[in-house]
Parts: structure tokens; C-alpha cells; sequence
């Protein structure tokens, strides 16, 4: 791949990887952090309604795993970086091939060609049979 290419998306993959960091700190900010007693707002640490404590649990749920899962992708945005840094982006770690501009416009920090996702993809739904 041509050193402006890999610029092209190095700078991308940071745009991205601030853009969730930003996700993160906002998800930190309205609740991750907070216990239920700080996100209900009551003086108690019960809730007025068991209704009320359980939309709070779940909402703080949600954001864990919005959190838990935007970490994720970060760790898959830094690989990418790395790869980029080693000469390998845009190969497929699979078979050695070359990953499709396509592909890696449309999710940069892929580390399989379509053909070896699709394998993938499908080992795991048979794995989860």
C-alpha cells in the first residue's frame, strides 16, 4: 500500500478512535460512574418504586456495555495502527492477501478479507450451535 493511503487511513483511524473516546467519556460522565442512589437523585438509597430501580439498573447496564464494547473497538483501532506502523495494514492475517479498498473504507481497522470474515463468521455461528 502507498505511504498516502496509509495516511489517508491512519488519520482515519484516529478521527475514530477520538470520536469514541469522546463516546466513552460521555457514557462515564451521564452514569457509568454514578451509584444507583446518585442516579436516581434521591437522598436514599432506596428507590421510591422498584419500577424506578430498575430502569436505573438497566440503564446503567446499557451503558456498560456500550462502554464495554466501544473498548473493544478501540483495542481493534490501536491494531490497526500498530499494523499500520509494521508495513502489514491492509493485508489479511488470514491468507496474506490484499483486504479490498472497499473493505477498509468501509470498516478501517479490518484485519480480514471478506472471504476469510465470511469463514470466520461462519465457524462461530457453528460454534454456538
Amino acid at each position: 500500500m502507498k505511504k498516502k493511503e496509509l495516511e489517508k487511513y491512519e488519520a482515519l483511524l484516529l478521527a475514530k478512535r477520538v470520536e469514541i473516546l469522546e463516546e466513552i467519556g460521555l457514557l462515564k460522565k451521564t452514569g457509568l460512574n454514578s451509584t444507583i442512589k446518585d442516579a436516581s437523585g434521591e437522598l436514599s438509597s432506596y428507590s421510591t418504586h422498584m419500577a424506578d430501580q430498575g430502569t436505573d439498573s438497566f440503564e446503567r447496564e446499557k451503558s456498560f456495555l456500550l462502554a464495554s464494547k466501544s473498548g473493544r473497538l478501540i483495542y481493534h483501532i490501536d491494531e490497526a495502527l500498530r499494523r499500520i506502523q509494521d508495513k502489514t495494514y491492509g493485508k489479511c492475517q488470514e491468507c496474506g492477501g490484499e483486504i479490498s479498498t472497499a473493505r477498509l473504507e468501509a470498516v478501517p481497522h479490518a484485519r480480514l478479507c471478506i472471504k476469510c470474515k465470511e469463514k470466520e463468521e461462519i465457524r462461530k455461528a457453528q460454534e454456538n450451535r
